[in-house]
């Protein structure tokens, strides 16, 4: 399964693509997409929609994790990151893969554990999570690929077959309770 996470931003967007087998997380691509100083804002939004758009149909991912909005530090920030969420959440729809969408705090700790995690804490967890050799670079590539992981933790468990060829799932198959809990057959 492969997921596309994305840290919205009008200045910078981050993005970040992660691979799963179920038990393995790995990066397939990240970066950031930074708008030119002289932009003026509608073309700063233009850029985002259409470079998401084209990482969006070259890595065709099953899902896209996003960012919600959580608060700002005033309103025009607020009003400045909701147009950049909707221009990445109109290119994730038009690309025909499904949103989903987490807190900060959601993410924080999915990825760290922690909710009020600091941003160097949320890089060295996604490095070592992915086998990375160093932190994702810029933080925002980094963000985003921790909404991915975030993702891919929320997920519900994989089908497992039984032997009688009906599908149980993982969580299915864990006892509730000490009294439910059965050892394993021996021999």
């Amino acid at each position: 399964m492969r997921i596309f996470g994305i840290d919205p931003g009008s200045e910078r967007t981050g993005y970040g693509c992660v691979e799963t087998d179920g038990r393995r997380h790995t990066l397939v691509a990240c970066g950031a997409i930074s708008a030119l100083a002289a932009d003026a804002f509608p073309q700063r939004l233009a850029r985002i929609h259409r470079e998401l758009a084209e990482l969006l149909t070259k890595l065709r991912p099953d899902c896209v994790a996003i960012e919600n909005l959580f608060h700002a530090n005033n309103v025009r920030s607020a009003l400045k990151l909701g147009h950049a969420r909707g221009v990445a959440m109109l290119a994730a729809v038009e690309a025909g893969c499904p949103v989903v969408e987490y807190t900060p705090a959601e993410i924080k700790r999915a990825v760290v554990g922690y909710g009020r995690a600091e941003k160097h804490q949320v890089g060295q967890m996604v490095k070592l999570l992915l086998g990375l050799d160093a932190p994702p670079s810029p933080h925002d590539a980094a963000d985003a690929l921790a909404v991915a992981i975030c993702h891919l933790h929320a997920m519900p468990p994989p089908v497992l077959r039984t032997e009688v060829g009906v599908a149980v799932s993982r969580a299915a198959t864990k006892p509730k309770t000490w009294r439910q809990y059965r050892p394993p057959a021996i021999g």
